[in-house]
């Protein structure tokens, strides 16, 4: 045990060592593919261990690959050691790709050892015969390491924040600060994410970003993104990767970028079963996975439910509003609350039929139901009280996704064939009740009742075909098709009601009932090419064309079908990058859309709040998106830090526009807008010991927009800065304890009539280790400097509306976690898998191939990293 710790860390030392030496000199092309072919300049010998050698013009290649699933190995070290001396005379590095090659290797006989933490170390006897004598080893496999993982101890920390070719990966399995919460909680720490009052992720200011589970789409995401994220705890989240980039093998769909949650899987091979829990002063979640896996074959079984509670806080609102040269306004006071149970339960399937096939399948049932009351909410109209009512809104659904997929492989690495497949369905019932109160009476008595009934379901089918293949060995190939049937219907009923709770229907312009009918498919195919030279050029390129067939009617009224044209789009992609001694650049360049996802178009009125409805357009087009970006990543000792400009162009863009009815602001959604961001962001990264790491970052961007509506009472203009700032602290105290530390803050949001204002978040954590590592227990705090809680201010100003509103969240808390692991655990076979990826709706990527990465704060380390219906980020 002690031997093996020694060897351990000897091996990370020399690593260490080796890639300062060679950081200059060694290929570390990031990228998917990108780094194909990549050729160090220069070759390092392994500091202490080789002796002076004579020289000569011979060279050795070859490529490093997992023997599992036929990924690089990359970083791997590798010593050329004299069979008759049996000492070492030279040393490489592999690339991030796992390719190596040793020059100016003199005649002789050699020995040459491949090693990396997690691997058996891998023998290749070579014999040169004469000075021109080279040697193409082909693919060299390494053999995971058969230790316990109990037996395993790694001094250091995994940096929080890691750097990719075309995407910024969050590792939140290592924040405990996030063990009992949601999704939400822990994209408020991602760079260039944004999460709202509500819970909405945005992308550098951008709403129109598309969400993805494992790589999935899902209904679950379809009609209310934040209550979706809120089913998915905290502690099921392996990382966060944002793609800013995407390639032509993703869906056209999200026009700022991808945001992907990859949670935590079993690879091991045995019987596991995990327990986590956690209980706060506003939720509680728990947890139970199972995992059984016996050679070629593996099955799991986990389900969690998490509740929410105390979630409560203040609104008040003054809103004037003008028509027809009349000016009212209108005061409103509540006290709001939210409850939440969210499940969600899955059974999975994998089966290495042979060496190059697999399949695997899950069924996944997802549950939600969640309640948010306004009570109190009293209406002052012109200095006199006019109404009082309690307001209930109900989101309840359940949601299913089954996926079959079957991945063929080949003796050839890198070459690949799949076809994916994905059922999904999502059943949603969203109403709200408004208890009409009298303002006179102190006994809440009730005069009348308002009720809106919203059932809805969407579903979707979906087909995909995908091969790539190596040309040569810098060259890669891919392409494929793909289908996606979707069908949503709406139907929707409003009523009203007496003081005794009899309900009667009725059909008006502000209560309407109908059933709305919307299907929409889309067909496309796409094709990418990557090249990368030996001088460290990396490029990828590629276009996608997607033609989507659309029909829309309401049910309940003849002669009212929408005619919604069916259109086509050729989206290209391009991404190049390049390192230098000084860092890597990337360069790139995707044009995207965006189709209008069922919030947006669904003709049911929302009245919860009577002085503000909103309702969706049916007619509504998809917007399009020019993206351009550039970006520089650097390692400088023990601080990694990387940096992006980009420029967002949108046109036909879906805004909403707020017209006065009476005293009454009705929203809804209209083509009209065109929005142009330009911006940056910044991540750093310090790892000060082998103990204690702190990072930071910001995204500074500046949003120009515009409705181009001719109609001077609707037409409006807005532009200005956004910001996001966020610092962490992660601090091994020793024997078992750990402490972190997060805090967050967002300025102002720009809007297009007005802006909604900025709030701040910070967390307090500490985590303890069992002895046996089979389990921990921690404590946390949050926002525990603002016991009541902090407001948001937002306004909204057109020439007939001036609203200034404010919604206190009283979020202080306090938790206790605690989990517990029982089984044996080996590492056992496990190859890559693929799975359907939908992203092509608003409010919404097949991931891409496995790329090196850069991880920050930690050399050489192979750090690996590792969605919405219709009508939401996928």
């Amino acid at each position: 045990m002690k031997m093996f710790k020694q060897q351990t860390m000897k091996k990370i030392i020399t690593l260490f060592a080796l890639m300062s030496l060679s950081f200059a000199g060694v290929s570390q092309i990031p990228g998917g593919m990108g780094g194909f072919g990549a050729t160090p300049k220069k070759e390092a010998v392994i500091p202490g261990t080789a002796q002076a050698a004579p020289k000569g013009s011979a060279k050795i290649i070859g490529f490093l690959l997992d023997s599992t699933d036929s990924k690089p190995v990359e970083f791997a070290t590798l010593a050329l050691i004299n069979t008759k001396t049996n000492k070492p005379v030279d040393g490489t590095v592999a690339d991030g790709v796992g390719k190596f090659t040793l020059n100016k290797v003199a005649v002789g006989s050699y020995k040459i050892v491949a090693s990396f933490i997690g691997y058996e170390s891998k023998t290749v006897l070579v014999t040169v015969s004469d000075k021109n004598d080279d040697h193409d080893l082909g693919v060299i496999k390494l053999q995971p390491s058969s230790k316990m993982l109990s037996e395993v101890t790694v001094e250091g920390q995994r940096a929080l924040i890691e750097e990719r070719v075309d995407r910024t990966v969050y590792n939140a399995e290592k924040d405990a600060s996030n063990r009992g919460g949601d999704a939400t909680d822990v994209l408020k720490k991602v760079p260039m994410l944004s999460v709202d009052l509500d819970g909405n992720p945005s992308l550098r200011g951008s709403t129109s970003v598309r969400v993805l589970i494992n790589n999935k789409p899902s209904t679950i995401m379809a009609s209310n993104i934040a209550d979706a994220l809120r089913q998915i705890p905290a502690d099921m989240i392996k990382t966060v990767e944002v793609i800013t980039s995407p390639s032509a093998k993703y869906d056209a769909e999200g026009s700022a970028g991808i945001i992907n949650i990859v949670t935590k899987k079993n690879t091991l091979q045995g019987l596991t079963l995990s327990f986590d829990s956690s209980a706060g002063v506003r939720g509680s979640n728990l947890s139970l996975n199972g995992n059984f896996r016996n050679k070629n074959w593996g099955l799991s079984l986990g389900g969690f439910g998490r509740s929410e509670y105390n979630v409560n806080g203040k609104f008040e609102s003054t809103q004037i509003t003008t028509n027809n040269g009349l000016q009212t306004t209108n005061v409103q006071t509540a006290e709001s609350r939210r409850e939440g149970l969210f499940g969600n339960y899955q059974l999975g399937f994998d089966w290495d039929i042979n060496k190059f096939n697999s399949i695997t399948s899950s069924v996944r049932f997802g549950l939600r139901n969640g309640n948010n009351w306004q009570d109190g909410l009293q209406q002052i109209r012109n200095g006199v009280v006019s109404s009082l009512r309690n307001t209930n809104s109900l989101d309840e659904s359940a949601n299913v996704d089954v996926n079959i997929d079957y991945t063929h492989t080949f003796e050839k690495a890198q070459r690949e064939f799949s076809i994916l497949s994905m059922y999904s369905r999502n059943n949603r019932a969203n109403d709200f009740y408004n208890l009409i109160l009298n303002p006179n009476s102190t006994m809440s008595e009730i005069m009348s009742s308002i009720k809106n009934e919203n059932t809805s379901y969407n579903e979707e089918a979906t087909f995909q075909m995908d091969y790539q293949t190596p040309l040569g060995k810098n060259q890669l190939l891919e392409f494929g098709g793909k289908g996606i049937l979707r069908n949503v219907t709406s139907d929707y009923k409003s009523f009203t009601g007496t003081s005794g709770g009899i309900y009667t229907q009725v059909n008006s312009a502000i209560l309407p009932s109908n059933v709305f009918d919307y299907n929409q498919n889309i067909y496309s195919t796409y094709g990418s090419y990557t090249l990368t030279t030996k001088n460290k050029w990396s490029i990828k390129t590629g276009a996608r064309y997607e033609y989507t067939d659309i029909s829309a009617s309401f049910l309940k009224k003849e002669g009212q079908n929408t005619v919604i044209p069916a259109y086509g789009v050729l989206v290209p992609s391009f991404n190049m990058s390049k390192t230098f001694k000084s860092g890597t650049w990337r360069f790139s360049y995707n044009r995207r859309i965006q189709r209008p996802g069922i919030q947006n178009l669904n003709p049911n009125v929302n009245a919860t709040n009577p002085l503000n409805i909103s309702t969706g357009n049916p007619n509504l087009a998809p917007e399009y998106t020019n993206n351009y970006e550039v970006s520089f990543s650097k390692f400088v000792k023990q601080t990694y830090v990387s940096t992006s400009f980009f420029v967002r162009n949108t046109t036909g863009a879906i805004n909403q526009i707020r017209e006065v009815f009476g005293d009454t602001v009705k929203t809804t959604s209209r083509n009209i807008g065109n929005e142009d961001a330009y911006g940056m962001n910044v991540n750093l990264n310090v790892n000060l010991s082998n103990k204690l790491m702190i990072g930071g970052g910001g995204d500074l961007s500046y949003l120009v927009l515009a409705n181009n509506v001719a109609d001077p009472l609707l037409n409006a203009k807005n532009e200005g800065l956004q910001k996001n700032f966020r610092v962490f602290g992660n601090y091994n105290i020793g024997n078992g304890w750990g402490a972190q530390i997060f805090s967050f803050y967002r300025v102002n949001q720009i809007q297009l009539q007005g802006s909604q204002g900025g709030f701040g978040i910070y967390s307090l954590s500490f985590k303890k280790d069992f002895k046996n590592k089979k389990g921990s227990i921690g404590f946390g705090a949050e926002n525990f400097f603002t016991p009541n809680g902090f407001v948001i201010r937002s306004e909204t100003k057109t020439p007939t509306i001036n609203q200034v509103s404010e919604n206190t969240l009283r979020n202080m808390n306090f938790k206790i976690n605690f989990s517990y692991r029982i089984g044996k655990m080996s590492f056992g076979p496990t190859k890559k898998k693929k799975s359907v990826n939908n992203d092509d709706t608003k409010g919404e990527g097949d991931a891409a191939p496995a790329a090196p990465q850069q991880p920050m704060g930690m050399p050489g380390m192979r750090m690996g990293g590792g969605g919405g219906g219709f009508g939401g980020p996928r």
